[in-house]
């Protein structure tokens, strides 16, 4: 089954037309795009699902990732991605890898729920424990890690 249509029902559902534009204007994918990597990384940043994740080498500099939670006064939360070597490279997503750029994956309670070209998405519909988690995508579409274990941040909605 195609799964742009499932994601672009949560754009409309989460914030109607408006949203679905908006969270597209600002960097966010809900087109379902996610190279058969529908599952976040395990609790214990194990590489899931992900055979094919590039793994950082010894002697590579290392990107990191953290997510920060922000209460939005209309409602929702807005999600803050850091990121420390490592930056957003929209313009080259689907061309080769190149070490330090790429883009990140957003999932909400394990399940993919946009792609990130930048480092702010609103999440105007989610509960109390939630978990939100954040992984580093290189421009190939592969999961970034550090031996077995990929990088990617959580935070769990207050």
């Amino acid at each position: 089954m195609n799964r742009s249509i499932p994601m672009l029902l949560i754009g409309l559902v989460f914030g109607g037309l408006t949203g679905f534009l908006l969270a597209a204007g600002y960097g966010v994918t809900l087109d379902g795009h996610d190279h058969d990597h529908n599952a976040a990384p395990s609790s214990n940043g194990t590489s899931h699902a992900h055979d094919d994740a590039l793994r950082i080498e010894d002697g590579e500099i290392v990107p990191s990732v953290d997510v920060r939670l922000h209460a939005d006064p209309a409602g929702g939360w807005n999600i803050q991605v850091l990121t420390n070597n490592f930056r957003f490279s929209p313009e080259r997503v689907s061309r080769d890898h190149v070490a330090g750029e790429g883009h990140a994956h957003a999932y909400l309670n394990g399940v993919k729920i946009a792609r990130l070209y930048s480092a702010w998405m609103q999440l105007p519909s989610v509960e109390s424990g939630d978990v939100i988690s954040v992984g580093l995508y290189s421009n190939d579409h592969k999961a970034l890690a550090v031996g077995q274990k990929a990088i990617v941040a959580y935070v769990t909605i207050p």
